[in-house]
């Protein structure tokens, strides 16, 4: 027990150890250029298998003494050193750019989009993509000089930025017998919004106005009565004929009919904890905008405005999203 303790602390300490160089070999960056730096290069199974067979030649060769064995041996090593350079002359000069990341709810499957450019030296044959956890994505660059992909990778059950780790991307060619590959991290995140959670109704709802209430606006074209004069009308809405007929002054009155606008709020949900509050929150959000209502937010520190469309469910969501996280929001 002691000895598998130890061994467990000894590969922790070698993983962070690991990350640490890594990090610093290789930062995050939302634009990556593969070069030496950033480049690791070994031979694969077939390659070390490939090696041992030569080695197994070279011995019977001085132990025969035999020249056309020392040619097929040297003939074969020196196709591997070429085999060297165009593996890694293949991820050389790629860069890789991050696009976008598709805002996902908890355990639901997000889309991350990066864009593939090849480098003016040649062509990037047989790559292989893949996000730790996630399925592989071939791709090469041959005809075109930029390729868009759309990787798809579960989030995590929390809400926030989450962070799918760094991108793997090798490649064997051409011969498979040297693997190359490198680890890089695009500063990539997508956002997990509260997970929906529905509550039999809605408590305490607010609402600017009724459905199709009359809400006095100044220089709307629809005309509603007079009434009194105050001190600071506008002379240009004095009702003229009624002072001229000896009435007393009155000025005149227009509104405009407003569509209901639904306040949620953050204490409609009071005995509850932050995160049950942000999933009703959300589950409403998502049946007002199903339904094409108008709704506002507010919570505590941000106000959004009644709206509708998706640009607004999105601004709503993303608020949710980074509620208490440190994080800006709209």
């Amino acid at each position: 027990m002691a000895g598998s303790a130890t061994a467990s602390t000894i590969g922790l300490r070698v993983r962070r150890r690991f990350r640490a160089w890594i990090n610093r070999r290789i930062p995050p960056s939302r634009v990556t250029t593969l070069n030496q730096r950033r480049i690791f290069i070994f031979p694969s199974k077939a390659g070390l298998f490939y090696a041992l067979c030569m080695l197994v030649m070279l011995l019977a060769a001085i132990n025969f003494q035999n020249n056309l064995s020392y040619g097929l041996t040297f003939l074969l090593f020196t196709l591997f050193i070429v085999a060297i350079l165009h593996t890694y002359a293949n991820l050389s000069g790629l860069t890789i750019r991050a696009v976008h990341a598709r805002p996902a709810f908890p355990g639901q499957r997000s889309e991350f989009e990066l864009q593939l450019e090849r480098s003016r030296r040649g062509e990037h044959v047989g790559l292989r993509l893949q996000w730790p956890g996630g399925s592989p994505v071939s791709a090469s660059l041959v005809d075109s000089d930029s390729l868009r992909l759309q990787m798809h990778l579960q989030v995590g059950q929390q809400r926030g930025w989450y962070s799918p780790g760094r991108l793997l991307i090798e490649s064997s060619y051409p011969l498979g017998l040297l693997r190359c590959w490198s680890w890089i991290d695009l500063d990539l995140h997508a956002l997990v919004y509260p997970r929906p959670l529905a509550s039999a109704e809605l408590p305490g709802l607010a609402a600017e106005t009724p459905d199709g209430a009359a809400v006095l606006i100044e220089g709307s074209d629809d005309f509603f009565g007079f009434r009194d004069y105050r001190q600071g009308d506008s002379l240009r809405q004095i009702y003229w004929k009624g002072l001229a007929r000896g009435q007393n002054v009155q000025v005149k009155q227009y509104v405009a009919y407003a569509d209901r606008s639904v306040w949620l709020d953050w204490e409609m949900f009071t005995g509850l904890g932050t995160e049950q509050r942000l999933s009703h929150l959300c589950y409403w959000v998502l049946q007002f905008d199903a339904q094409g209502d108008e709704y506002g937010m507010r919570l505590p520190g941000v106000t959004i405005a009644p709206d509708c469309g998706e640009r607004h469910r999105e601004s709503v969501l993303r608020a949710l999203a980074l509620h208490g996280t440190g994080e800006p929001s709209p």
